[in-house]
This record gives C-alpha cells, structure tokens and sequence, in this order.
C-alpha cells in the first residue's frame, strides 16, 4: 500500500523538477570527477595547478553528498526523503571504504618512500613487477595457504568441545566460561603474555617444562616448521572460543525431538552424530569455516609479536608482510601494491568460496 501511494507521489512530481534533479546530479559529479583528475595530476606532477592539499576533492565530495540528497527529494517526493535516512550510511562507505581503496590504486601506481626526500612519483607498473619476482611475497602466500587449510582442523577441534560443552556434565557452566575466556583477550596480549613469556627458550616456563621432558633447545619460533606451528597454536587458542559459540548455539537450537526419535530408533554415539547431528550443523558449520577463514587471512599480529616472520620470512604471512613494508622500509608505494593485490586476491577467494557453498548448500538442501 505504501509503495502504491509512494508510486502515485512520484507521479505528480512535475518533469521539469525531474530534470533539474538529475541535472543536479549529473553536473556535482562532473565536478567531483574534474576535482580528482585534477588532484591526481598535481600530485602526480603531469601538471602544476598549485593545489596544496587534497582540500578541494573533500569540498567538491561534500557538495555532490549535498546535491545528491537535494536530487533525491527533487525526483522522489516522499519516497526520496524516506532515502535521505539512508543516504548518509551510503556515503559514510564511499568515504571510507570505495574512496581509500581506490586511493590506494593511485599510490600503488607511483614510487613513495618516506625516507626520500623526492616525493612521491608515478612509475607505472614498476611495483607489480617487482611484486611478481619477490620471493618473500609469495613466501608470505604459501604460508597463507598453509594457515587458512589450519581452519579446518581448528573446526574439528570446535566442534568436539562444543559437544563437549553441550552435553549433560558437572561444571559445565565453568567451563563454558574458561573456553571463552581466551576470545576475550587482545591477539596482541596473547602473543607478549604466551609467545614472549611463557614460550621464551630460555626462561619460560613451557620451554622449561620442554627441557624436563628431554628437549635440549625448546626454541618454539627460530625452526620454520616448528615456529609455523607455534604460532597456529597461538592463534587457535585466541579464536577457537569464537567458533565454539558458534558450533554451541547451532547444537542448542537443534530440535530434540530428532535426537530423542534417532534414541528410540537405536541410533547413539557415533551414528546419531555422522547421520542426524552433523547433516543439520551444516549451516552453522559452513558459516563457522566462511567467517574463521576471513578472520585468519587477516593474520598479522601474532606473528608480528613473536617472530617479526622470521626466521628468514618462514612464518611470514602476507598482512605482516606489507606492515613491514610500512614499518621498517617506509615503502608506501610498494606497500601499498602488495596490500591492493592481496585485496584481490581475498576477493576473488571469498567469492569463488562463497559459491561453492552455496552450490553444497543447494545440493544438500535438495537431497
């Protein structure tokens, strides 16, 4: 009913109030456009406009904002001001999301350290090429690949204890709360308090206790594999807890008729879990994997903490790569590049994973 009556406002709006909103619109975002070119070409040093800051995009931004609020009600009516309540949400992500990242592109393109005293300077393509020849960057990859497919054994870990939390036994509420207790600290924390503390070969007590059991050099992050797996075993004791709330509230919300038919039937332990548990966690399971997934290739804190990648980029991942790029090499061009190119990589990941759940998910839905 009110999209009819919103429908039958827009009807009575005069064309010629039509037209002046649309050319409202078409003639701030001419000048945004103009704006930026002109911006980028100052800065780039193709031509000197004598533009000092990037003052003028912010201002032409804020006027085609305004402008696009104005149209909205010029061509909608009614229906245009419910838009205005959306509107700021909108621009809010064109400012701090599409509007950096395509920044981003422009400074990828250009040779920019902070330790020179030349400027930025546009250099084409010279970054991605020397990306595609860096061994440490694609070093960095494989160990992505290595710690995402750690998902999956960390999801069969969650899903043991959150059965294990989910049955009937003494102190259960004490131990949901103990396993969520790591979830509740800062990666950073964990990995001065754990990795530098607890972990240090010399001092710490875990390698103490390493030596008593007949380790003569406990070094947890100075081997590749051993370093690589000590820092998986930070980083899934931080977000285990996560995935088993997740893996929890599916198994409460499982109706229990099922289970207490699938008791009558003769079927316990294991070929109640395999046949009627499992096939309706799947849901919560595949969103549990998605979410762990996009989390983990995010990686960086652990590692930067407690082995700054080494030893020799070994546990390096891609996110601790790039920050230092940043940190220790003032590298913001080149930085930049491997950040751009890592984003579409996650892209293209997330997206080809997205479908492929989708399709699994159809498929078993229609079995």
């Amino acid at each position: 009913m009110s999209h009819t009556v919103a429908m039958g406002q827009a009807g009575l709006i005069p064309e010629s109030r039509k037209s002046a909103g649309r050319l409202l619109i078409v003639l701030t975002s001419l000048l945004l456009a103009a704006t930026v070119i002109f911006q980028i070409l100052d800065a780039s040093g193709v031509f000197t406009f004598g533009l000092p800051d990037w003052r003028p995009s912010l201002y032409a931004y804020i006027v085609w904002a305004i402008s696009i609020g104005i149209s909205q009600v010029m061509m909608r009516g009614e229906a245009g001001h419910k838009a205005l309540f959306l509107l700021p949400a909108l621009l809010f992500t064109v400012a701090m999301v599409i509007f950096p990242t395509v920044f981003g592109f422009y400074i990828a393109f250009s040779e920019w350290n902070l330790s020179s005293f030349d400027g930025q300077k546009f250099n084409g393509l010279d970054n991605l090429r020397t990306l595609y020849n860096d061994s440490y960057f694609w070093n960095a990859l494989r160990n992505m690949t290595f710690y995402v497919a750690s998902v999956l054994l960390q999801y069969a870990l969650a899903f043991g204890l959150a059965l294990l939390l989910n049955a009937d036994i003494r102190a259960r509420k004490f131990f949901r709360v103990a396993f969520l207790l790591p979830f509740m600290l800062s990666p950073v924390a964990v990995s001065w308090m754990i990795g530098k503390s607890l972990m240090e070969f010399r001092f710490g007590p875990i390698a103490a206790f390493a030596r008593h059991l007949g380790w003569d050099n406990p070094a947890f992050f100075t081997t590749p594999w051993i370093a690589r797996f000590s820092i998986l075993a930070l980083d899934a004791w931080v977000w285990l807890p996560f995935m088993i709330i997740l893996i929890l509230a599916g198994l409460q919300a499982m109706p229990k008729d099922i289970q207490e038919a699938a008791k009558v039937d003769g079927a316990a332990g294991w070929t109640s879990f395999w046949h009627i548990t499992f096939p309706l966690m799947l849901p919560v399971s595949v969103t549990t994997i998605v979410l762990r997934i996009i989390f983990q290739l995010k990686l960086a804190d652990i590692v930067i903490n407690t082995t700054s990648g080494g030893p020799g980029g070994a546990t390096d991942t891609v996110s601790s790569f790039i920050f230092r790029e940043y940190r220790d090499r003032s590298n913001v061009g080149y930085g930049t590049m491997a950040a751009e190119v890592y984003l579409i990589i996650i892209i293209i990941f997330i997206t080809i994973l997205l479908n492929l759940v989708g399709r699994f998910m159809r498929r078993e839905a229609a079995q």
